[in-house]
């Protein structure tokens, strides 16, 4: 049992670990994460207020992150395209909160797609298999 754990916690330290590593070596995807994280994380208790008064900033931070050069070791077709993908969708739910005529609900979900797009782009950084 104390193997296990000692695994388990060590695999956990490796994944934080990479994953800084990534943003260290992409800054402007560590900046797209400033912003989802500070959003996304309190949506997953009901609280729209930070999407809603930031989905501007984030549409920039992902234009920013669409236009930056990718570091050579995570520049695939793959990454490429879901960057892509980040910026259209991100746009995109900046101006369903900006014309105030999407539910909480349709928010939400929106915002949670961009984050499963952030954590794909992340995923394949990682070498990580994401369908």
């Amino acid at each position: 049992m104390k193997t296990l754990i000692i695994t388990i916690a060590t695999v956990f330290i490796a994944n934080i670990a990479n994953g800084q590593g990534i943003m260290a070596k992409w800054p402007q995807l560590k900046s797209f994460h400033g912003v989802m994280s500070q959003t996304f994380h309190p949506s997953e208790e009901g609280n729209l207020t930070p999407i809603k008064t930031r989905s501007g900033e984030m549409a920039l931070k992902a234009d920013s992150l669409a236009a930056s050069t990718i570091p050579a070791e995570f520049d695939k077709p793959e990454i490429r395209k879901a960057v892509i993908q980040l910026k259209l969708d991100s746009k995109k739910l900046d101006e369903m909160i900006k014309r105030k005529a999407s539910t909480d609900a349709e928010i939400t979900k929106a915002l949670s797609d961009l984050h499963d797009v952030f954590h794909q782009i992340v995923g394949l950084c990682k070498n990580e298999d994401h369908h």
